[in-house]
């Protein structure tokens, strides 16, 4: 493992003398625009785990992706060995359709501290939700993101993350109603508490998130990927690809439905990922909002 290799995998080509908020979200950037948030091993026959060599050799040598608990360690891996002081904490991940938060852990962040001055940074949740900067720990604060507009509140020490999206332009009106699509203009995200955690405290969680019936994991093939001005969502085999503030607060969202053929040829040509196995794509409806 070596920082060399991670950063031919991103294409930063950028300073790393400095440990100050620019560089960091200049590598940040990188990160999120080359390595997708995705689950499809799940869905091809292979086992996630979270030993970081394992992790590593998995984005940076078969340049495939991951989940929080992959993208997040390996980030945070990187930002340590930078100099940065980071650390990681947990999240429980808001559930739309049962409008209430998880009540397991499952989501994995990492907090920066730059001249006393607390970060957040996540490279793991994809979609419309992912941040395109780091967001500093700041209640009340709205901070303006290509993506939208997320916002920290705190009470009795719990954080709370929420988003404001754009209209929407949807020009095929077959996916106007679709269950990928999110309603609602203002969305809660997670929440979590600024304990310590490590990966060992990610174990089960990971195990049961691509085993249990109850995961939308298991029940969503789900790759997605940031660009440069939006970004692009394969979950079973609709594709949807999203331009933000295509024109004055509106954004643009595209849907195409895959046949399966053309599943494995769009993971090369829109997320450069080839798969070892077979993919089985899943789509079941009503579980998943982008």
């Amino acid at each position: 493992m070596n920082l060399e290799e991670y950063f031919a995998r991103t294409g930063y080509k950028g300073s790393l003398e400095k440990q100050d908020l620019e560089t960091l979200t200049d590598i940040f950037q990188h990160h999120i625009r080359a390595v997708p948030f995705e689950n499809l091993s799940i869905h091809c026959g292979e086992k996630i785990t979270l030993e970081l060599e394992h992790v590593y050799n998995k984005i940076v040598r078969r340049k495939r992706g991951g989940w929080c608990m992959e993208n997040n360690q390996l980030l945070g891996w990187v930002l340590k060995c930078l100099g940065y002081d980071a650390s990681f904490l947990g999240a429980y991940v808001f559930n739309p359709h049962q409008n209430a938060y998880a009540s397991i852990m499952t989501h994995l962040l990492v907090k920066v501290v730059i001249d006393g001055k607390a970060y957040i940074v996540d490279g793991g949740f994809g979609v419309s939700y992912q941040m395109w900067q780091p967001m500093e720990l700041v209640s009340g604060k709205d901070q303006p993101q290509a993506p939208g507009v997320f916002r920290f509140t705190e009470k009795n020490a719990i954080w709370y993350l929420e988003k404001m999206r754009r209209k929407q332009y949807i020009p095929n009106q077959n996916f106007s109603n679709s269950d990928l699509l999110e309603k609602k203009e203002c969305r809660k995200v997670y929440m979590f508490s600024l304990e310590p955690r490590t990966v060992e405290d990610f174990r089960f969680q990971c195990t049961y998130l691509q085993t249990s019936s109850d995961s939308l994991f298991t029940k969503k093939s789900i790759c997605t990927l940031q660009t440069t001005d939006g970004f692009r969502a394969l979950i079973g085999w609709t594709l949807t690809e999203t331009t933000y503030n295509y024109k004055e607060n509106m954004d643009l969202v595209e849907f195409v439905t895959l046949e399966d053929e053309a599943v494995e040829k769009t993971l090369k040509e829109k997320f450069n990922i080839t798969l070892d196995r077979k993919l089985v794509p899943i789509n079941v409806k009503g579980v998943y909002t982008i």
